[in-house]
């Protein structure tokens, strides 16, 4: 079990790493594209799953180690640890990417704070719970995506597995984070919000209310719980 902490701990790592790493690129070096920081954040995923997947299954998300577990494909007593793994790796990337970008940032407004900590813009017509919605969606759509990208036989799995992966990702980066910066795995939102918090970001917790809580927690596992269920069903029928 500690190979499999250890790989979930390096595979987060690497993808909050690379994925906020180029949120904090556009906000105080040079603006990308949506497109493109979409791309970066599939590749990301795409990279931690080949050099994690040797330790340990390479969820790299609390909501998705939750959705195998919903679908009898991960057992109860490896949750604790991976979601640890998951944690830890998610906040010590947070941490790296402050002490690089921390000059820049200025935690007083959420602009230069969202690359630590997602929020949504609040109107009218999209409250917290069109917010946790879209992030449920998403997460719905990422979770069954990959059990039928696993389901693929292939020769070069350990390649063609993580490279569809992080396409989907992408995909699904592109169409969602107008709304909601697209988070889908609460490790990446939280560790990095806690981290913004101690360094002095006072409203990490208070920008959205409980939006933290409910929309980028709870939202992203209720989508992927939906997707274990779903293809459970499925997979009974057949």
């Amino acid at each position: 079990m500690k190979r499999a902490l250890f790989g979930e701990f390096l595979g987060t790592f690497i993808l909050v790493f690379v994925g906020c790493g180029s949120v904090a690129w556009s906000l105080f070096i040079d603006p990308l594209l949506l497109w493109q920081i979409a791309l970066i954040w599939g590749f990301g995923v795409c990279l931690a799953i080949i050099l994690s997947s040797p330790f340990s299954k390479a969820h790299l998300n609390p909501a998705v180690t939750i959705g195998f577990w919903m679908s009898a494909d991960f057992k109860r007593k490896d949750i604790l640890p991976y979601i640890i793994g998951q944690l830890s790796g998610a906040f010590l990337a947070a941490a790296s990417l402050f002490l690089i970008f921390h000059s820049y940032a200025q935690f007083q407004t959420s602009a230069n704070a969202r690359y630590l900590g997602e929020y949504y813009t609040e109107t009218s017509n999209f409250d917290i719970w069109a917010a946790t919605g879209v992030e449920a969606i998403g997460t719905f759509c990422l979770m069954f995506g990959i059990y039928l990208i696993i389901k693929i036989e292939t020769k070069r799995a350990k390649l063609i597995h993580p490279l569809l992966i992080g396409v989907l990702l992408s995909v699904l980066i592109f169409w969602l984070a107008p709304y909601t910066q697209a988070g889908f795995n609460p490790a990446r939102d939280f560790m990095p919000r806690l981290l913004s918090y101690f360094a002095g970001w006072d409203m990490a917790f208070s920008f959205n209310g409980l939006g933290w809580l409910v929309v980028y927690i709870l939202g992203p596992i209720v989508g992927a719980g939906a997707a274990a269920v779903l293809y459970r069903m499925i997979i009974e029928r057949r």
